[in-house]
């Protein structure tokens, strides 16, 4: 399947599109299918260093230039993205396997941002007049943020500190997954398509290494990570002297789906394998623990089952597909390890898991899982306490919300949750106990709205939330007092010796 873009330079800084000097180079291929080469990206470390000294070089004259034709630029970005859709689309479903219909969720995701953030989002870092005082809190930029992206959603999720940070005058380099790195090259040809002046916004390909001297080089204002916990550990630690550097990150989650007796069965089951198994689990809002009470718990786990072994599995390009493959032969090793794990812990496969066979596509498929412990605290080390990013769903049956509550709290994570009951009591209850900082009330955990803050607390994040509070962490608050309108009497002090 060849694409027109495949033999273009994927390094963007200083205003162009730039091939890397050097014989390394990422190779990418489909998962969905290993002969199918998406990319052949050239890295040099000497592009890294090329394109902080050019976001370095253009931040004086971007930050002066007006908030509002700064948001004009990103209305035409909005508009590239949009004209370049079924491109996106394309290289998001090749690249990370997404079945057609999610890639393009995420190419609109993409497109709806830009209206998020130049409406409420920028309301939350608009300056302020504190007229009292009299007095105002006007936020600054950064100066250069890097924005290291994930592979599963390679534009919405960099996109999503992208925007912001350009809008509140920030210049931006982004280092996307050596996974994944395509996307990140269309947007930096929207960007381009946009108008923006050379060095506000640079794309550098690499390895992961290129990641971790991003997030040390001192030319880094702002870091916006988004990846696994034990990166973000990596990261923190890594800062050494630089306390200074303001650092933003979205991390992973073993969530959990609460589910009481009087919940609306039909409905839970399908938002539970939604959560569970779109994007093949490889989202860090996917719900991985489903904890239910004892009535309900037998009709529910036969209604998922049901379900789960109708889901079509299959070439994320091809017909009616809901979930493809994972990212990597490793990721799919790593998933039935565990799920071996759980096995030899007495959790019972009620759908088993396992490697799937998709026709004329040889790529890294498995199939749904779904397993139920043996009791709510069995923990089988490496399944139930990690997250498997993968298509697997563990149900333990508890005796009431109590207990729930209880289990669902006992984990190193706090993304998300979900609350399946037709009491709004028990869900407040659930609300005041659970600690995670997003929250559904009869809805899948695997979603989030961009007109809210999306960040998790504990392991899961580090208190500066994305979606719509994105801004604050790509600015600072500036506070500005103001003579009085009445003259003021001249300050003086006791001891002073004034006349």
């Amino acid at each position: 399947m060849p694409h027109e873009f495949l033999d273009r330079p994927g390094d963007y800084y200083d205003g162009a599109f730039r091939r890397a000097a050097g014989d390394d180079a990422l190779h990418i291929v489909s998962p969905a299918d290993t002969s199918d080469v998406t990319a052949i990206h050239p890295y040099a470390n000497s592009a890294l260093h090329g394109a902080l000294a050019a976001a370095r070089a253009a931040f004086p004259l971007w930050r002066k230039t007006p908030i509002d034709q700064r948001a004009a630029a990103l209305r035409r970005y909005q508009a590239s993205l949009r004209a370049h859709g079924a491109e996106l689309t394309d290289i998001i479903a090749r690249e990370v396997g997404k079945p057609s219909w999610e890639a393009k969720t995420e190419v609109d995701a993409m497109i709806g941002k830009v209206d998020v953030m130049l409406a409420e989002g920028r309301a939350v870092t608009d300056d302020r007049v504190i007229a009292d005082l009299p007095g105002e809190v006007r936020r600054r930029p950064l100066g250069v943020v890097a924005v290291i992206g994930p592979f599963n959603f390679p534009g919405h999720l960099p996109n999503g500190h992208i925007v912001p940070a350009l809008l509140l005058g920030n210049c931006v380099v982004h280092k996307p997954s050596e996974r994944t790195p395509s996307v990140a090259t269309w947007m930096a040809r929207c960007m381009h398509e946009a108008g923006l002046p050379p060095g506000v916004f640079n794309v550098v390909q690499g390895p992961g290494e290129f990641g971790a001297e991003l997030a040390t080089h001192p030319e880094v204002d702002g870091l916006m990570f988004t990846g696994s916990a034990a990166v973000g550990r990596r990261i923190v630690a890594s800062q050494g002297a630089h306390f200074e550097r303001l650092i933003a990150l979205e991390l992973g989650g073993k969530n959990a789906s609460l589910v009481l007796d009087d919940c609306d069965l039909e409905r839970t089951a399908r938002a539970l394998v939604f959560s569970a198994y779109v994007s093949a689990g490889q989202r860090c809002t996917a719900t991985s623990r489903l904890i239910v009470t004892r009535g309900i718990a037998p009709r529910l786990i036969a209604r998922l089952a049901e379900i789960t072994r109708g889901l079509v599995v299959g070439h994320p390009l091809e017909g009616a597909v809901f979930m493809g493959p994972l990212i990597s032969d490793q990721a799919r090793e790593r998933l039935l390890i565990a799920q071996g794990v759980a096995i030899d812990h007495g959790f019972r496969a009620v759908v088993a898991g396992g490697p799937y066979a998709v026709d004329k596509h040889q790529g890294y498929y498995v199939r749904p899982a779904l397993h139920v412990a043996p009791a709510p605290d069995v923990i089988a080390p490496g399944y139930s306490d990690q997250e498997l990013f993968g298509p697997d769903l563990a149900v333990y049956v508890v005796k009431d919300l109590d207990h729930a509550l209880a289990l669902a709290n006992d984990t190193w994570s706090g993304l998300t949750a979900a609350v399946f009951t037709a009491s709004r009591a028990a869900f407040e209850q659930a609300a005041e106990e659970l600690r995670v900082g997003v929250l559904q009330w009869n809805r899948a955990s695997a979603g989030a709205s961009a007109r809210l803050p999306f960040g998790g607390i504990r392991a899961s994040g580090n208190h500066w939330p994305a979606g719509l509070l994105a801004g604050a962490a790509c600015s600072y608050p500036l506070s500005v007092q103001f003579p009085s309108v009445e003259p003021e009497p001249l300050p003086s002090w006791p001891g002073a010796g004034l006349p």
